[in-house]
């Protein structure tokens, strides 16, 4: 299953649960999204041709982020670029997460094991704005 998290026009987070599967190879982003999630079903013997990458120069405007969760179970919560809370959702063992634009920050549900992908290089403190939490009496679930 493929879930969309929007806020008005915006695209927040792509989620890919561990129950999706699909013959071939689908896209979940344009191709003018830095950040390109993608899924690829092939059967054993197929072939991906060896291939390298040629330097382009591109231009990164927004961290995005890829998180595989590996184990555990997480509280993921969405808020637009102003800071305001829309909502939350649990992603579990196999689910992966894109997270395109917006805020959102994490609670471990249970021990987690998380991996993450983003672009580089890393600014520092420079790269990001932190601000408080939900109240989880607060959290809108879904």
């Amino acid at each position: 299953m493929i879930e969309n998290i929007n806020s008005e026009e915006l695209l927040l987070a792509i989620i890919i649960r561990s129950t999706y599967t699909k013959a071939g190879i689908q896209f979940f982003t344009d191709n003018n999204s830095s950040q390109q999630l993608g899924y690829m079903n092939r059967p054993s013997g197929y072939n991906i041709l060896p291939h390298r990458h040629n330097l382009i120069a591109r231009e990164v405007k927004l961290t995005q982020e890829v998180l595989f969760i590996k184990k555990g179970k997480v509280r993921v919560d969405f808020f637009d670029n102003s800071q305001r809370y829309l909502q939350s959702t649990i992603l579990n063992s196999g689910d992966v997460i894109l997270l395109a634009d917006g805020g959102h920050g994490f609670k471990m549900i249970e021990d987690s094991e998380i991996i993450e992908v983003k672009q580089g290089p890393y600014c520092g403190e420079e790269d990001k704005v932190k601000f408080a939490t939900i109240p989880d009496d607060k959290v809108l679930m879904k």
